[in-house]
């Protein structure tokens, strides 16, 4: 390594800002990874909590309050939406979006390759005495998504990142730095509801399934109703994520990273 390839990389690793937007970069595409390889599966909300069924009726459908073990991670990556873009702006927003697609896919696309690998004989009947009789099966049932899924939460996740970024500045040129929480549950409850009804449209409308309208119209209204839940529970933490920034940066280099996210100053308002 060159003397200036060295001074340059010294330059990165000691920048703040820079260290910053990579450990915020690493937790969100870890997030949005564990997220689709959990989300195979289904958990029971009432049971878990130790509630009664909910029995939601909607467009002529009912059940229970069954959601994807994903969603545990995905109000995360909203929060974590939000930070960068308030920071990083539309650039940094958009790089790991496009990097956490690449990842998922790249990650996909060797979960299939190792489920075609042949197993060992001894290794697919190891996990009987555990209630797994075939451990090739289960190994190829939780990594083997299908396919239509897979297309479908890696679209509908790129396309609600593109609109969160859009509609988030847009509040932000309207309100100036004023009502940080309007901005980020705005821009989340309209990405959101395209999310969840594109993820479910390609999976069980255009896929295998073919899922009637009235369910799909009614499995994406609780999907989308619980994300707005999270998004509005989960406020709290936005502002400590930026209390975090403030201190680790100094108030100075947060503010002047913030002002460069924004835009001109000519089409921001002043406020907290």
């Amino acid at each position: 390594m060159t003397a200036a390839s060295e001074g340059a990389l010294a330059a990165v690793v000691s920048s703040k800002p820079a260290r910053l937007f990579i450990f915020m970069s690493g937790l969100f595409v870890t997030n949005a990874l564990i997220a689709e390889f959990v989300g195979v599966k289904i958990f029971a909300l009432e049971d878990t909590l130790g509630l009664p069924a909910f029995d939601w009726r909607l467009f002529g459908q009912r059940g229970s309050l069954s959601f994807t073990a994903g969603v545990m991670l995905w109000p995360i990556v909203f929060i974590m939406t939000d930070v960068i873009n308030e920071y990083f702006g539309v650039r940094g927003v958009r790089l790991i979006s496009w990097l956490a697609v690449a990842f998922i896919a790249y990650a996909f696309l060797f979960a299939y390759l190792a489920i075609g690998l042949t197993p060992a004989g001894w290794w697919v009947t190891v996990g009987s005495a555990r209630g797994v009789p075939d451990m090739q099966a289960a190994f190829a049932s939780v990594f083997g998504q299908g396919l239509w899924t897979i297309g479908g939460s890696i679209t509908a996740f790129l396309i609600g990142q593109l609109i969160d970024v859009a509609l988030f500045h847009r509040i932000r040129r309207a309100t100036g730095e004023r009502w940080v929480w309007l901005r980020a549950t705005g821009s989340t409850a309209i990405s959101q509801l395209i999310d969840s009804f594109v993820v479910l449209y390609i999976a069980f409308v255009l896929g295998p399934q073919q899922w009637p309208v009235d369910l799909f119209l009614a499995v994406g209204t609780v999907n989308y109703g619980y994300k707005m839940l999270m998004a509005v529970l989960l406020i709290p933490l936005l502002y400590l994520g930026r209390r975090f920034i403030f201190a680790y940066l100094g108030a100075e280099t947060a503010e002047r990273l913030r002002a460069s996210a924004a835009g001109p100053p000519a089409r921001r308002r002043g406020g907290c």
